[in-house]
């Protein structure tokens, strides 16, 4: 079965001065090339309906498994390191603990080919900043439709935000119950693009109604009886783009300290310690064991598949870090570098992701914010590393 062969549409690329008026700084790769590609994936209606509906399906079988993980206590098969197990359980058993935002990453959906699920980034998901707001962009300077897009992503997190204080589907009581809470947003000093995607997610729960602050991890003072601090004063929310399993692996007293904020009820954490479950590429694996042959998986197993093109890649790992597609007698046919080859490895059957004409591989990564909320694609080779391009879409 061949890839299918994307169609698109060219347009005038964003210069750097407007990109850079918007907030986004990270528009130019190391080798000078334009991050943001000059280009648009010609959608149909009902292929974005498809992505629509193929996420909200796969977000709910993700509870599925994540339940079955913590009532089977799975942890350890899946990677999750020990010392956050505890925080997984309390974000995961009350309800104040909602998972703010995540992406799918999905090959297939277009031309006719079936949508596959390649991994979910659900803790500390990048391409926000690209989906919600250079693409609108992109459509607006090129006067076409703006609506023209599978693409609510800003007001999708607006009401996600309220519903941190609703609980609900329906946002609309979100004035008279919010109680003036401080919501804290952190990133690491020295990372822009982590920086003003952070920053972009506080405008957001600004315009929600919270009251909002900015500060880098290590200008933040922790206590497990009387939780976080900036500049003395106490943030009842936090969020932070920082990976749990980071935490877990490299600050472990961190890891202690929000362990106890979160049993002591003095802060709630986002996204949720539970979302750890979720970024585990280990629960593929789980979702495979209690959904097999499901038209939106693939087969996954922590042993190498036999007879079958496969990819191997870490439970934990980002921007094709370590992975490597193998033959069907599980030699190395393509690999990429990375830091992360002393996690537990998984196997996923190889699927063909699109291409152009250039032979450019192109995934999608569908944003789930209480519902999917917003496409985008990368393309790249054939596994996406972080010299791959951000590419907008239009649908027709």
């Amino acid at each position: 079965m061949g890839s299918s062969v994307v169609k698109l549409q060219q347009t005038t690329p964003l210069d750097t001065d407007y990109l850079e008026s918007l907030g986004f700084v990270w528009h130019t790769d190391t080798d000078e090339s334009s991050y943001i590609a000059d280009e648009l994936i010609i959608l149909s209606e009902a292929e974005a309906e498809a992505y629509y509906e193929a996420t909200n399906a796969l977000y709910d079988m993700y509870v599925e498994a994540a339940e079955h993980v913590v009532e089977n206590n799975l942890f350890h098969e899946i990677g999750i390191p020990f010392n956050l197990v505890e925080a997984i359980k309390e974000s995961w058993e009350n309800d104040v603990h909602w998972h703010l935002y995540g992406r799918f990453d999905l090959a297939g959906g277009i031309d006719g080919k079936p949508i596959k699920l390649l991994e979910f980034n659900a803790d500390t998901p990048t391409a926000l900043f690209e989906t919600a707001i250079v693409q609108w962009a992109i459509l607006k300077q090129n006067n076409l439709e703006e609506t023209s897009q599978f693409n609510a992503t800003y007001e999708a997190l607006v009401n996600n935000f309220k519903r941190l204080v609703t609980l609900e589907e329906d946002v609309s009581s979100f004035e008279e119950n919010y109680d003036g809470w401080n919501f804290l947003f952190t990133s690491v000093k020295g990372n822009s693009e982590e920086e003003n995607t952070v920053r972009l997610l506080q405008h957001i729960a600004t315009e929600a109604g919270f009251n909002t602050e900015f500060a880098y991890i290590d200008d933040i003072d922790f206590s497990a009886e009387d939780g976080i601090f900036y500049n003395d004063t106490n943030y009842e929310l936090w969020f932070k783009l920082i990976p749990w399993e980071d935490i877990a692996l490299e600050e472990s007293d961190l890891a202690m300290l929000l362990s106890n904020i979160i049993k002591n009820q003095k802060a709630i954490i986002f996204n949720p310690a539970y979302t750890l479950l979720f970024q585990s590429k280990g629960l593929l694996k789980i979702l495979w064991d209690l959904y097999p042959n499901h038209p939106l998986l693939l087969e996954t197993s922590f042993e190498p598949l036999v007879g079958q093109k496969q990819v191997k890649k870490p439970i934990f790992g980002r921007e094709g870090g370590n992975v490597s597609i193998l033959d069907e007698k599980s030699n190395e046919l393509e690999s990429v570098a990375g830091d992360y080859d002393n996690h537990k490895m998984i196997y996923q059957t190889y699927t063909e992701l699109a291409t152009d004409i250039k032979g450019l591989s192109y995934q999608a990564g569908v944003f789930y914010a209480y519902e999917a909320c917003g496409l985008g694609f990368r393309k790249g080779g054939k596994i996406l590393d972080n010299m791959s391009k951000f590419v907008g879409h239009i649908v027709r």
